[in-house]
């Protein structure tokens, strides 16, 4: 059966409002590397400030005749970034992944088609064995994202799938095992959710993906990514019922057990949830298209997310030989986060 692509649906549901407590703990501080993101990313940074602070004005901008034209060079999928036209897998060493890739349209793959290509893409990269190479694993949000987007620094190979859930994950690790990634990148956990795993069955999905990674890779970083939250009565995928019996507090209570996950297990953990929650705990409208998905200023935030993160909690290649390094350099810290 081909697999089903997160699309938008018309008819969005209600759900209960969170709790005074819960909202409270959504609004808690941006954590230390997000303060230092807002302090060194100048020009960036005031695109992504002006697009919070006033939506319309953002839009008017990106639609001005003059302005349209370099957006699109940016985004060739167009502002709209509907789920319903996935990215091209980022194309870290272009030629490699043209070999291995024989299938151009992807939206009609079926999920073991989809394991085909990730894995060809993985051992032709591995051919390669390009420095600095960062893994994106993950589901439809990581699958989706730009590659220009992606910070420059680093050679990018992207693992993600639609609709994956952590289990799933675990299954195709060994895909990455003749790699040699300097980072991986990890955002996984609503699917499972929207399958009817409890908080405890995908963290312990996360720990035998955590460990099993170390394994293969003891002197890669790993960094698990914060849940995001989703838009509650906005939201507008075609599985809207399974999303919204999704209480939002239930992914700001798993996010605060997964960040002592990776504390327990000496690894780094993103906390993107405050970047892209409101005050009331939901994904902000101004950056996803359905209530789910990412818009290109979801994205932006996420880039620059990434961009700061790696410059501020990632080791330094060049300062801590890769051969001398271990994952206890840089435990993970989720208070300081």
């Amino acid at each position: 059966m081909t697999q089903q692509l997160d699309i938008p649906s018309s008819t969005p549901m209600k759900v209960n409002a969170k709790s005074k407590a819960t909202q409270a703990a959504s609004r808690k501080r941006l954590p230390v590397w997000a303060s230092v993101l807002i302090a060194t990313n100048g020009i960036g940074l005031l695109g992504v400030s002006i697009a919070f602070a006033n939506p319309a004005l953002t839009n008017r901008v990106l639609h001005h005749p003059r302005v349209a034209p370099l957006i699109e060079r940016v985004f060739p999928l167009g502002l709209s970034m509907r789920a319903e036209t996935p990215a091209t897998p980022t194309p870290i060493v272009a030629a490699a992944v043209q070999e291995a890739s024989a299938v151009n349209d992807r939206t009609s793959l079926t999920y073991e088609q989809w394991l085909e290509v990730l894995k060809q893409e993985a051992a032709a990269v591995a051919k390669k064995q390009p420095e600095r190479l960062t893994v994106l694993l993950g589901d439809s949000l990581s699958l989706w994202f730009p590659a220009d987007q992606l910070p420059s620094d680093r050679i990018w190979l992207n693992q993600g799938i639609s609709g994956d859930t952590t289990a799933a994950m675990v299954k195709r690790l060994s895909f990455l095992d003749e790699t040699k990634p300097q980072t991986v990148f990890v955002m996984a956990g609503i699917n499972d959710f929207k399958n009817g795993s409890t908080v405890d069955e995908v963290l312990e999905s996360y720990r035998t993906l955590i460990q099993d990674f170390k394994q293969k890779h003891p002197s890669s970083e790993i960094v698990v990514q914060a849940v995001l939250p989703h838009g509650a009565e906005m939201t507008g995928v075609d599985d809207s019922e399974q999303v919204l019996a999704i209480p939002n507090d239930q992914i700001v209570k798993f996010n605060q057990k997964l960040a002592s996950l990776a504390k327990e297990e000496q690894i780094l953990f993103l906390n993107l949830h405050p970047l892209f929650a409101d005050k009331e705990g939901f994904l902000r409208s101004d950056l996803t298209t359905d209530g789910l998905h990412l818009n290109p200023s979801g994205y932006m935030v996420w880039s620059t997310a990434l961009q700061t993160f790696s410059q501020t909690q990632l080791r330094n290649p060049e300062v801590i030989p890769t051969a001398q390094a271990s994952p206890e350099a840089v435990p993970a810290n989720p208070e300081a986060q």
